[in-house]
C-alpha cells in the first residue's frame, strides 16, 4: 500500500537526506508510518532532478564505531516521493501545501537561510526569494484553503530555531500586511518545535560497491541524535529522537564542542593544505592543537552549564577519527563567517568573562 505524502521539506542537501529522511524511511517500515516526503529545492535544480530520476530512492552507508563496535551497513532510503524546483514548479508546491494529508514541514537552509529579502515585497504567483517568505506563502495558502495547522521542524543548527523562524515569518507577514486571523492561525494553530540535530554526514563515501550505480549515495556515522523541545514529541517515533522540555543545554554542548571544533579546524588546518577532519585530528601538530583548544578553552567555558562537556569532547574526537570517513573541511567551510559567529565567538567572550583573560588559541584563529 502506498503511503500518503505528509511532509513538505525545504532542502535536498546531504544532511536532511541522511538524517530526517533516513529516520522517516525507518519509521515508515514500522506500525505507525508517518508518510512520504515532497522535497523542494530552491538553489539549482540538479538535486531535484536526480531524486526524481531515482524515484526518490538512494542509499546511506552507515559506517563508524558505536559503543565500541564497528558498524558498516548500507540502508536504502525510500521516504521521498518526489522533488520539486521552487523556481519553476512553485504552483505544484502550493498545490501540495493545501492537501489535507500534509502534517509536517522540515527545512535545512543553513544559517544563511534565516534572513529576509527586500525584494519579497508581495505574495505573488512566483516563488519568493527568501526561505521565510516561501514558508509564509505556503502557510497562507493552507490557511486560505481552510486546512488544519502543521508542525514546523526547522533543522538548521540555530539556537531556538523554530522560534527564530516564526519571528522571521511574522516579520514577513507584516511586510505583506497579512490578515490578523491568518497571523493567529500561523502562530497558534501550527506547532513550531525548537530542535537540535546531530549527525556527521560527510557526503558520498570514497569507496563503496554502490558508488557507480547510485549517484545519490551518502555516508553517515552511526551516531544520531535529534532533540525535540516538546515532551509530546514531534508526532512520529524513532530511537534517535529525544523529546524534552528544554534542549538548550544539548544545543550549547553540541554547537560549542563538535561544531566549534569543526570550524576551528577550518581556521587552522585548511590553510595548511589538510583536506579532511580525520587527517586533521591525526596530524602531529593539528591534532594536539585541537585537543588543547577543546580541553583548555572550550570545555572550561562550558563547565557547569551542560552535562559532561569533557566526556562529550572526548567522544567528539573519536567521531572525528572515524576510519571510514573523509569529511572534507571545504564542505564545513561553507558559510564560514556565519558559523564561527555562533560556534566560536561566544566561547571566546564567555571564557574572557569567566577567567579574566583572553583564550590564547581562540585569539589566534578568530578574525
Amino acid at each position: 500500500m502506498s503511503l500518503p505524502e505528509t511532509i513538505l521539506q525545504f532542502g535536498a542537501g546531504n544532511f536532511l537526506r541522511a538524517f530526517a529522511d533516513f529516520f522517516i524511511a525507518g519509521a515508515n517500515r514500522g506500525s505507525n508510518p508517518p508518510g512520504k516526503i515532497v522535497v523542494v529545492q530552491s538553489t539549482g535544480i540538479e538535486r531535484a532532478e536526480a531524486l526524481n530520476r531515482a524515484g526518490g530512492r538512494y542509499h546511506v552507508a552507515v559506517r563508524g564505531v558505536l559503543d565500541g563496535a564497528v558498524v558498516d551497513e548500507t540502508v536504502e532510503v525510500d521516504s521521498i516521493s518526489r522533488a520539486l524546483h521552487a523556481g519553476t514548479q512553485w504552483d505544484e508546491v502550493l498545490a501540495f501545501a493545501v492537501t489535507p494529508e500534509l502534517k509536517w514541514i522540515f527545512s535545512n537552509t543553513t544559517e544563511a537561510g534565516f534572513v529576509l529579502d527586500d525584494t519579497d515585497v508581495a505574495n505573488g504567483p512566483a516563488a519568493p526569494v527568501s526561505f521565510p517568505a516561501k514558508l509564509l506563502a505556503v502557510l497562507l495558502a493552507r490557511y486560505e484553503a481552510g486546512r488544519p495547522g502543521v508542525t514546523v521542524l526547522p533543522c538548521e543548527l540555530i539556537e531556538n530555531n523554530a522560534a527564530r523562524l516564526l519571528g522571521l515569518v511574522r516579520a514577513q507577514a507584516t511586510r505583506w500586511s497579512v490578515d490578523h486571523r491568518a497571523w493567529v492561525w500561523i502562530s497558534e494553530e501550527c506547532r513550531w518545535l525548537n530542535n537540535l540535530v546531530d549527525r556527521i554526514v560527510p557526503g558520498a563515501p570514497a569507496e563503496h560497491p554502490l558508488l557507480e550505480s547510485d549517484p545519490l549515495l551518502l555516508a553517515a556515522e552511526p551516531f544520531a541524535f535529534w532533540a525535540i523541545e516538546d515532551p509530546q514529541g514531534c508526532g512520529f517515533d524513532h530511537p534517535a529522537i529525544t523529546a524534552c522540555d528544554d534542549i538548550s543545554s544539548y544545543y550549547l554542548r553540541k554547537v560549542r564542542i563538535l561544531n566549534g571544533a569543526h570550524s576551528a579546524l577550518v581556521c587552522r588546518a585548511l590553510p595548511m593544505g589538510i583536506e579532511t577532519v580525520r587527517e586533521a585530528v591525526e596530524h602531529s601538530e593539528v591534532g594536539p592543537w585541537l585537543e588543547r583548544l577543546l580541553f583548555t578553552e572550550i570545555v572550561p567555558a562550558l563547565e557547569g552549564r551542560c552535562e559532561d562537556p569533557e566526556g562529550f569532547a572526548r567522544a567528539t574526537l573519536d567521531r572525528f577519527r572515524n576510519p571510514f570517513f573523509d569529511h572534507r573541511l571545504s564542505a564545513i567551510a561553507l558559510n564560514h563567517e556565519a558559523k564561527i559567529a555562533v560556534r566560536l565567538v561566544p566561547t571566546f567572550t564567555e571564557y574572557r568573562e569567566r577567567f579574566g583573560c583572553e583564550p590564547e588559541i581562540l585569539t589566534t584563529i578568530l578574525p
